[in-house]
């Protein structure tokens, strides 16, 4: 295999895998606008995987498909695995109102890369990292939550930082480069 379709409507998640793999394998990575189906369900991997499988039936070529999850500790995890319809209604700004008064304001992104290349269930690699969210939006790179996001152990939200610092340390690079060990190992085993 040298060739893996990445399923997904996201111009921006394409840019960062196709960044973040080019540094650790070998596969050439390619882009299908759509990642199909998407079921609901509070399980980042259960979805990326449902997706996964249900792309490989309609394209028939080695794909991956991932999914991404925010979880607000004080929110009792909230959006989830829902962050996406939650960006798209209440936006940054809905996010932060629901924290004003609250001091505990940590939270985790969590990643998803399910890869399908045969009828077999798709294997699924995670990533996560912990942060908090922050009192306003600040940044102009990235997307989605990253404006509000700032990883432990840093002072800058997902959205201050380079597209390299950034993928050094994401919960989406994390679960990609364990994809691309695994790739590593199924190429010599």
């Amino acid at each position: 295999m040298n060739e893996v379709c990445f399923a997904t409507s996201n111009e921006h998640k394409f840019r960062e895998a196709e960044f973040i793999l080019r540094d650790h394998t070998e596969l050439r990575l390619t882009r299908l606008s759509s990642k199909g189906v998407e079921v609901q369900s509070d399980d980042v991997s259960e979805i990326a995987s449902t997706a996964a499988a249900a792309a490989f039936r309609a394209h028939r070529r080695p794909l991956i498909v991932e999914d991404t999850g925010l979880s607000i500790s004080t929110l009792g995890g909230f959006p989830g695995s829902y962050g996406a319809y939650v960006f798209r209604t209440i936006g940054l700004r809905g996010v932060l109102h629901l924290l004003q008064g609250k001091e505990d304001r940590r939270a985790e992104f969590t990643s998803a890369v399910a890869f399908c290349d045969g009828p077999e269930a798709p294997r699924v690699f995670t990533g996560a990292l912990k942060g908090e969210i922050a009192d306003s939006p600040r940044g102009e790179q990235g997307f989605g939550f990253d404006p509000i996001f700032v990883p432990l152990g840093f002072s800058r939200t997902l959205a201050e930082m380079s597209i390299e610092e950034k993928c050094k340390i994401s919960h989406r690079s994390l679960a990609l480069r364990s994809f691309s060990s695994w790739v590593s190992l199924r190429r010599t085993g």
